[in-house]
Parts: C-alpha cells; structure tokens; sequence
C-alpha cells in the first residue's frame, strides 16, 4: 500500500508540473485591415455603403494612417462615386485608382473605422468587381487584401406601352367614347404609373373612368402593372350640336418605376373630324 501511494503521489506531481510547463498560447492578432460590404448585389445608381476596420499589429506607430479603398479589375474611380464617408480625421478623397480616408497617426495595437457611402456610376455596365483594401500610411504600409465580389446587375427596366381608341357614339353633340389601355412588357413589374389624356381642342369631357379631371386634362393612375399586364381608363367628350372639323385626343405615360426604356410607345392619340355633332368619323 505504501509503494502505491509514492506512485500516485508521483504521477499527480509529474501531471502537476507539465500543466505548469505548457506555454500559453498567444491569441491571434487581428488583420492589419477587414471590410464589410451592405450589399454585393447593386444596380447602376444605387448607392452602398462600405465599412473599413483598421488595426495596427506593429509595436510603433502609424503616422497618416489611411483607410484605402480598391477593386481588382479595374479603377474603382470608374465604378462607382464617393458620396460622403464617416470616421476619417478629414474628408475621404479619390487617391489614383483608389478612395482614401485618413484617421491620423494610429499607435501599436490601436484600431479605427471608416465607412464609405458609394454611389454605382448611371453608365457602368453589368459585372462583377472584387473590393480590395489596404492600411496605409506615411511611414509604413500593409499589403493590399482582396474583400469581396460585388456584382453589378443589370439595370431594372419596365417598358409601359400606352395605346388609344376612339369610338365616335350618335346623337346631337359629337360625343365620342375613348379608351386608354395601358400595358406592361417587362421585363419588370412597373408601379406608380400614372397617364395624363387631354380629348383635343374645343371639346368637353363628360365622362371618366379610372381617371380623374381638372378642366380639359385627366389624370388616370394605373397603380401597378406586372410583366404582360394591361389596364384600361376610359373618358367621353363632346364638342356641341354645332360642331365642326378635325381634333386629335392624346394621351401619354407621365410616370412610372422602373425606368422605361422606349419613349416611343409612351404616347398615343386619335384624330377624328366632326361634322356637326350629328356625325363624327374616327
């Protein structure tokens, strides 16, 4: 009993100092610089924001430390334009082929944030970029990381098409029915699209669907057309007993979200001649 109780005082002596012996391990330092992206899938015009964290893993300091700010392919100068930036000590500014926002000298193991707003160019075309970024400084600088991919997609368009009918009805005053269809080819779904109509010179509208008046013009709102949808306003007008000769009624896209890539089909009209509000020809 006695010798076993020397082996187990032992062993627990020997696991007690090898415990003891182990060296820490030292917890990794972060990088040198990291950057968070708000989105990796933009549209020309649209506007994303990116986050640059800076730390200085040397035992000096950095002096005029810098946040910069790259993409791979090619100058992020032609990509995108700087809005505004948070963070810096002064105001972010294109450097070269890169942006730049600079935070001061930075001591050993000390650490600061800049974010940049970026707005993607109206004429960039579609594609994909990889941001890069860099710690720099005055008197030393860390080598250029690569960040993410951001995809340039291409731009959402909605093509409303308006077209225009005229149906001229008997009776004393010239009365002609009219209708407005509106119609979505895509490739989008189109939303806010709203058409203004005006019935021609010398005419009085009497009658509105879909639409709403102000003296001799109207407004039709259509809301909301999916790809291959179609909707339909409709409005009558007389010209009077008496009356006589040619007038055109019009109507045309005002608006609509996205962006409507064929002005031509964006208007349309109807002549018709009335030969005393007995006869009218469309």
């Amino acid at each position: 009993m006695q010798r076993t109780g020397r082996r187990t005082a032992l062993l627990a002596a020997l696991t007690t100092a090898v415990l003891f012996a182990a060296p820490a391990v030292a917890a990794a330092a972060p990088p040198a610089s990291t950057i968070d992206v708000s989105a990796t899938t933009v549209r020309a015009g649209s506007t994303i924001t990116v986050t640059e964290q800076l730390y200085n893993p040397t035992d000096f300091t950095v002096t005029g430390a810098k946040a910069a700010l790259y993409t791979k392919e090619k100058p992020i100068v032609d990509l995108v334009d700087l809005v505004s930036c948070a963070g810096s000590a002064l105001s972010c500014a294109p450097y070269l082929s890169s942006f730049r926002g600079a935070v001061g000298d930075l001591g050993a193991g000390e650490s600061r944030t800049v974010t940049f707003t970026l707005r993607v160019k109206e004429d960039v075309q579609p594609g994909q970029f990889t941001l890069q970024h860099q710690f720099a400084g005055d008197n030393y600088a860390f080598a250029v990381e690569d960040g993410p991919a951001v995809t340039i997609a291409a731009p959402d368009k909605a093509d409303v098409k308006v077209a225009l009918t005229a149906t001229p009805r008997p009776g004393l005053v010239a009365r002609v029915d009219y209708v407005v269809t509106v119609s979505n080819t895509g490739p989008a779904t189109a939303t806010g699209i709203r058409v203004t109509a005006n019935p021609g010179s010398s005419r009085t509208i009497v009658s509105t669907t879909g639409c709403t008046r102000s003296g001799t013009a109207l407004t039709c709102a259509i809301a909301t057309l999916a790809p291959g949808a179609s909707a339909k306003a409709k409005f009558t007008s007389e010209g009077g007993f008496f009356a006589w000769g040619a007038f055109t009624a019009t109507a045309q896209r005002a608006a609509s979200t996205p962006a409507d890539p064929n002005a031509a089909n964006d208007t349309a009209s109807k002549k018709c001649t009335a030969y005393t509000g007995l006869y009218v020809q469309c």
